[in-house]
């Protein structure tokens, strides 16, 4: 980056004239199984390692109990199962995200990394796609693959 643009004053900013600016979002970037799924950066809280989950009854099938963080009460949802993919044993990760006033770990298999996305990169899925995980996608710019834009409103059912 240019040490010009790296310190302006943010009224030298205009001046400097920055044609290049993109408009992009940041998207992590995490694994289910053979998958690449990203959330925007924004919404994640935390990433957690080795946590102990609290089974609950009467629960779907997907989610696999609660977490405690820091004396809050934290629901686990594995996305595999989610995504209809057989569930996975070991450690795995939980990525903590924000949904509105609510917080929600979602088990998935690791975090491959943090990207910056211009938004024109995202395409939206076909029209018939009867998928509502899902709200886009996007060729990863190092060529590793294709990720899908996770839609984390739809992660819980409403019922």
């Amino acid at each position: 980056m240019n040490d010009e643009i790296l310190f302006a004053r943010e009224d030298e900013m205009e001046a400097l004239n920055l044609d290049d600016a993109v408009d992009s979002q940041k998207y992590l970037i995490f694994m289910a199984g053979h998958l690449k799924l990203g959330v925007i950066a924004e919404d994640v809280v935390e990433i957690l390692n080795n946590q102990v989950i609290t089974y609950l009854p009467m629960v779907p099938d997907f989610i696999r109990g609660i977490i405690n963080m820091r004396g809050q009460m934290i629901p686990i949802l594995d996305i595999r199962a989610r995504l209809g993919l057989a569930s996975q044993d070991g450690d795995n990760l939980v990525v903590v995200i924000n949904l509105g006033d609510v917080q929600l770990g979602i088990l998935v298999d690791g975090v491959d990394q943090m990207l910056d996305i211009p938004k024109v990169n995202i395409h939206p899925l076909p029209s018939n796609s009867t998928q509502m995980l899902v709200s886009g996608m996007c060729s990863l710019p190092d060529g590793s693959g294709t990720m899908m834009v996770l839609d984390c409103e739809q992660l819980m059912p409403n019922d």
